[in-house]
């Protein structure tokens, strides 16, 4: 069978993506803009309707439907927004209505950790799995759940928000309250932690590949916010591994990119903190997609909504 055209967009909080993938996960043309919630919805959702034309427009087969990967809380079989923290304004957006209202296609939206899973249960580190956690560690931090072979979203599609779990008494303030995790292991939260920690050094959050890279030079104040950062990434792995059990939790983002100052640290918290028995079965590992993972992820809606996945 001739492979059809899904036209994913993957909306973060820094940056927006919009491809022309086929149903056996190839990514054969990509866009990208820079998001600039800030800039208000109208403005932004513009930029993905030009985006989403431009690619229809050069598609090499067939479009059979437009799929869509975005931070929650989503109500996803409704596809309405429900104020994500990193994309403020975006307060109960109809965006499945307002695309099917642009196009004349399936429009399939899901929670963007929901999909990175699926991206990696279908052609990464889960294969093969029956019961995997999804990391998106960017912007945010949330979770995709791959419970008994299946996504799992919840009674009320929050699933997932482990970002939201308050991991400490205090800390960064993300996700409405101080001390969650995605204060402590998202991109965001680690840079504001460098501020709160050194006030006078980083009067603004500081630059995330600036704070890397002073942390990996050695900087002794960069290396205390990783110390800290990782101690709590740590104990949410703990408890991620004791509550679900799973085979395996697949880390993007931050988590494929920091394995030297974040993750390693970390995983000697993970393995003090968890249950001897989960700790045995947990293989905690890079995502495989690497950094395409977020492409493959926004076709991924399509996929599990719209059956289009080829039976492999």
């Amino acid at each position: 069978m001739k492979p059809r055209s899904i036209v994913g967009v993957d909306i973060g909080g820094t940056k927006t993506a919009v491809v022309e993938g086929t149903d056996d996960g190839r990514i054969i043309r990509r866009i990208q803009f820079a998001t600039a919630p800030e800039r208000g919805f109208d403005s932004v959702f513009n930029d993905i309707v030009c985006g989403i034309e431009e690619i229809v427009a050069s598609a090499t087969h067939a479009v059979a439907a437009l799929s869509v990967a975005v931070g929650g809380p989503l109500d996803v079989l409704q596809g309405i927004v429900l104020s994500p923290p990193h994309l403020p304004g975006w307060d109960g957006i109809p965006l499945k209505k307002l695309l099917g209202e642009r196009f004349a296609f399936p429009v399939h939206i899901e929670h963007d950790g929901n999909a990175g899973a699926l991206a990696e249960w279908y052609f990464g580190a889960g294969r093969g799995t029956k019961s995997m956690v999804f990391l998106t560690m960017g912007t945010g931090f949330g979770a995709g759940l791959i419970l008994d072979g299946r996504l799992y979203r919840g009674a009320s599609d929050v699933a997932g928000e482990v970002g939201h779990v308050r991991i400490a008494e205090d800390g960064p303030d993300c996700y409405g309250k101080a001390g969650s995790l995605e204060g402590y292991a998202s991109g965001t939260g680690i840079a504001r932690l460098a501020q709160s920690l050194f006030p006078f050094r980083w009067q603004s959050s500081p630059d995330m590949i600036l704070l890397t890279a002073a942390a990996r030079s050695g900087d002794p104040d960069a290396l205390k916010v990783f110390a800290i950062a990782s101690r709590y990434f740590g104990r949410g792995l703990a408890m991620l591994a004791d509550t679900l059990n799973p085979e395996r939790i697949v880390l993007g983002g931050l988590g494929m990119r920091l394995t030297d100052i974040l993750v390693t640290p970390a995983l000697r918290v993970f393995n003090e903190e968890a249950l001897p028995r989960a700790a045995a079965v947990c293989n905690i590992v890079p995502a495989a997609l690497g950094e395409s993972i977020g492409d493959i992820a926004s076709l991924c809606a399509a996929f599990d909504q719209g059956h289009l996945l080829r039976d492999s």
